[in-house]
């Protein structure tokens, strides 16, 4: 399942009872204040791609099931269900409600699924859909969407025929691409979908009430959810949206938000102030993605590989983040994945790049002479706007011009924006990253199909593709295990990527909010079942 790792550390004795002022949590009124890194770039559960949009649409939106404290799958809408390797059957409780008041049904998947799949869409996460009949041809325009192995039986009652066997698929449809939407209003809204507070139906723990964009939003506790006594929390304010680690950490310090993540920096800060410092692994891989595309030179698989033999990811690690908790990237399946017994990785031990600077030179001539150049243009590094994204991407920028002689020209972008860019191949190499949508290899061993348009450098290989459909149509273990492990050797042999690093964060937590999850999979940090305590 998932490997939710919370790491106390005890700084001091002190530290243990050190608390911020408590302007940020309110007892009395359950409300709390957060800052988000990032303006939410996509609340249309059929489009969302990042991590702040998922965060913001598991508080407000809930799918057929969901992940408890422990991560185990849960019911949510679907009060229970049954799958074989054919077909699925959930049935959903009577007392889920939109925020309208009206009951969620059984339509309203059939309705969501549709929609995402049709290319008119345009989805990112189409592809996660493909395991149900007919999605992957609906997707690539040759069906039309009604064709779809979902059905309506009646209102309660959803069933769901398979493409092939898929015996994680409970676990899809926790996921926001698996989320409900009601026609009738989806239809009224029409462009405005999703743009602001009033233009989305909630049925959720949570409703979003107001949004000002770039500035701030609120999430109140809803009256029609199924579970509303359970859920503690009346109110979450994002008062602040700031990617700024240095600005988060004066408003907590200053008692203005709940929780901030730590850089290198402000680590050294928190420290001094005797904090009580958390540390969580995130399932994530961080990586430099290449444009693969024809008309850029980073489609040349020298160039890549001469990147690859002059990166140490324990440099990156150690010297650049420079926080606990990270591990250095040596795979793009990270540790925390199981295999046929045991963890994926010690089943399949990833391939190991030594550094060699002088044979790295000698394939960046022999991509010179392959690509009939007189000599390489500067590259364009896609960089996000924090202060972590632009140390790594400066650092690559000097890695690569002292031991390569390659010019790297940085383009650091808002969040928003970067997304738009990696989406429109307007890069040669970005700064990226991949974490979980579903407890299974699955979700990290397809993202570089053709297929998939999270696979933002577009690399095609006809026989990554095979090793996908292998894993895909198979309910064996061992092969489906034995086609990821050809899937690593194949992104070390090619340099699809070139890996960083596994994340590990650390975070402060106001000590009077219990029950906040740090999870792998699903929304993190989720403050579902949160409470505020004297």
């Amino acid at each position: 399942m998932k490997f939710v790792l919370v790491l106390v550390l005890l700084l001091s004795i002190q530290a243990a009872n050190a608390e911020v002022d408590a302007t940020s949590v309110d007892f009395d009124s359950q409300t709390i204040t957060i800052a988000l890194t990032q303006e939410p770039p996509q609340l249309n559960s059929m489009k969302a791609t990042d991590q702040v949009s998922i965060v913001i649409l598991s508080h407000v939106i809930e799918g057929l099931v969901g992940y408890d404290r422990r991560g185990n799958v849960v019911p949510g809408v679907a009060e229970r269900w049954e799958i074989d390797d054919k077909t699925a059957t959930f049935w959903l409780r009577k007392d889920a409600r939109w925020s309208d008041g009206s009951p969620v049904t059984a339509h309203d998947f059939v309705f969501a699924w549709r929609k995402t799949l049709e290319p008119a869409t345009a989805s990112e996460y189409a592809f996660i859909l493909y395991p149900l009949m007919n999605g992957e041809a609906i997707n690539q325009g040759k069906m039309d969407s009604s064709e779809l192995g979902v059905f309506a039986d009646d209102d309660r009652t959803l069933r769901i025929e398979f493409a092939r066997p898929t015996g994680y698929f409970v676990k899809l449809t926790a996921f926001v691409s698996y989320f409900p939407v009601r026609k009738e209003f989806f239809d009224k809204k029409g462009g405005r979908y999703a743009a602001d507070a009033t233009d989305l139906l909630y049925n959720g723990p949570f409703r979003l009430t107001e949004w000002t964009h770039s500035a701030s939003l609120k999430m109140v506790k809803s009256d029609s959810y199924w579970d509303k006594d359970n859920i503690h929390l009346n109110a979450i304010n994002a008062d602040y949206i700031t990617s700024d680690t240095r600005a988060r950490l004066n408003l907590f310090i200053d008692g203005k938000i709940v929780h901030t993540r730590l850089d290198g920096e402000t680590y050294k800060d928190a420290l001094t102030q005797r904090f009580r410092i958390r540390r969580f692994s995130t399932g994530n891989v961080f990586f430099v993605e290449y444009n693969h595309r024809p008309e850029r030179i980073t489609r040349n698989r020298n160039l890549r590989k001469a990147i690859q033999l002059v990166f140490d990811p324990n440099e990156m690690v150690n010297k650049v983040l420079a926080t606990p908790g990270n591990l250095p990237g040596i795979s793009p399946f990270p540790v925390w994945l199981n295999g046929v017994e045991d963890k994926f990785r010690r089943e399949y031990p990833a391939p190991v790049t030594d550094i060699d600077v002088e044979k790295a030179r000698e394939l960046l001539e022999t991509a010179r002479h392959e690509l009939k150049i007189e000599s390489f243009p500067p590259l364009v590094l896609l960089s996000g706007d924090s202060p972590t994204a632009a140390k790594q991407a400066e650092y690559m920028q000097g890695l690569l011009k002292a031991r390569l002689g390659l010019d790297i020209k940085i383009d650091i972008q808002t969040f928003k924006q970067r997304l738009a860019k990696m989406t429109s191949g307007d890069f040669d190499m970005v700064n990226a990253g991949w974490g979980p949508d579903f407890d299974d290899v699955m979700t990290f061993g397809d993202l570089f199909a053709s297929w998939n348009l999270n696979n933002r450098g577009r690399y095609n290989n006809p026989a990554y593709d095979i090793q996908v459909r292998t894993a895909m149509n198979s309910s064996v273990p061992k092969i489906r295990m034995d086609a990821m492990g050809e899937l690593q050797k194949i992104i070390h042999d090619d340099a699809v990527i070139l890996t960083q690093y596994e994340q590990g964060v650390i975070y402060l937590m106001h000590p009077k909010l219990k029950g906040v999850v740090r999870r792998v999979i699903g929304a993190d940090p989720d403050y579902t079942r949160a409470r505020v305590v004297k």
